[in-house]
């Protein structure tokens, strides 16, 4: 036989036949019974989990978001130093247009009058006996002023005066008091929220608004009205595209992000102050603000059917199906009593022929053309 007779050959075996594994039909209950129940459990698993609940016959898409917040509602205060005040949105807002981070003001300290001038040193803060027991520019919280040089009681130091009182005289607003804290709960929290998945090309905007006599912020927050606290508001968008885009909606959440128990600088609270001059002198009216911190945070993810993640998760599943056929094989030729048995109907073993010596004899007499051979 020619070598091209033989490529041709082959190439015909290639392309005109098909070879498939020898299958071994086992008659046992217990195997059987596990096999099923097994195949059971990974369709369960590819149907129930991976296609319905992971949806992964469809592409996925994170989300792009951009979030405004505005605070509505008037206030009345009646606080010995300021006297009857009226706060609005740009009082007790911090910034008055609040982004993604805010601050909602419940209480204060006030400090009003405050310049920079010579004021006697306070003796608590410790005595001085000679200059360089002060540090020059050394700020004492105690003392009221910068030290440079040392004074007595009766002279004067450059300061800072009226001093900041401390948190126990803290006074407290009268809408954040216990009887009136159900007028907070009506200022009107509004959120506006405008997403999109850039790879669907689908936009969306949604607002809300959080106020009586619906779902109040104010119900959210209250154990941090008087030392102020953080709170965290997420909104999820988990969006089915295969679906209308009516049923495309955010979820919102609120998490207190305070914690009661802590006595290492409780709530959330910062200072600002308002300048002004009087007498050709500036002076300031310093706030000390206690209040609500709200971070918003926006998740989200979108999908729609693919054809390309379906066959994949479809691959994937047939071939996890394969974990049957091996734990089966395991119980079948290692755990059962038979299993010796099993072996040997499943296994066939092949051991190469013992070459016998042979010779080939040329032809003897008349054998009619044909030559024989003599075997060994």
């Amino acid at each position: 036989m020619s070598m091209g007779q033989k490529c041709m050959d082959k190439l015909s075996s290639f392309l005109f036949e098909y070879d498939t594994p020898r299958m071994v039909l086992v008659r046992n209950k217990k195997v059987g019974l596990t096999f099923r129940l097994i195949q059971l459990i990974v369709l369960a698993y590819i149907i129930g989990w991976v296609f319905l609940y992971e949806k992964g016959y469809q592409s996925q898409d994170s989300i792009v978001s951009s979030v405004s917040v505005k605070l509505k509602g008037l206030t009345l205060t009646n606080e010995s130093v300021l006297g009857p005040h009226i706060w609005d949105v740009v009082d007790y807002v911090f910034p008055p247009q609040g982004d993604n981070s805010f601050v909602v003001m419940t209480n204060f300290i006030v400090t009003p009058g405050q310049k920079q001038g010579t004021c006697p040193e306070l003796p608590d803060a410790g005595l001085c006996t000679q200059d360089s027991d002060c540090s020059k520019g050394k700020y004492s919280r105690q003392g009221q002023g910068m030290a440079h040089v040392w004074v007595n009681f009766h002279q004067m130091e450059l300061s800072l005066e009226p001093g900041e009182p401390s948190d126990g005289h803290m006074p407290t607003l009268v809408f954040f008091s216990p009887a009136l804290l159900s007028e907070a709960e009506k200022f009107t929290l509004f959120i506006k929220n405008s997403i999109t998945f850039p790879k669907f090309k689908v936009s969306r905007r949604e607002s809300i608004s959080l106020c009586g006599p619906g779902p109040r912020w104010g119900n959210l927050v209250t154990p941090s009205w008087l030392q102020g606290g953080v709170v965290g508001i997420t909104i999820d968008w988990n969006c089915d595209l295969d679906w209308p885009m009516r049923y495309c909606k955010p979820i919102y959440q609120f998490h207190g992000l305070y914690n009661d128990d802590s006595n290492v600088s409780p709530g959330f609270n910062f200072r600002y102050a308002k300048y002004y001059k009087e007498d050709g002198m500036e002076k300031r009216t310093l706030y000390k603000v206690f209040g609500i911190r709200l971070d918003i945070l926006v998740n989200g993810k979108a999908g729609k059917f693919d054809i390309i993640p379906t066959m994949t998760t479809i691959g994937s599943g047939i071939g996890i199906f394969g974990v049957a056929s091996v734990l089966c094989d395991l119980l079948l030729l290692h755990f059962l009593h038979g299993r010796d048995y099993y072996k040997q109907k499943k296994f066939k073993y092949a051991e190469p022929e013992p070459v016998s010596n042979r010779e080939c004899c040329p032809c003897r007499g008349s054998c009619g053309g044909v030559c024989g051979c003599v075997h060994e």
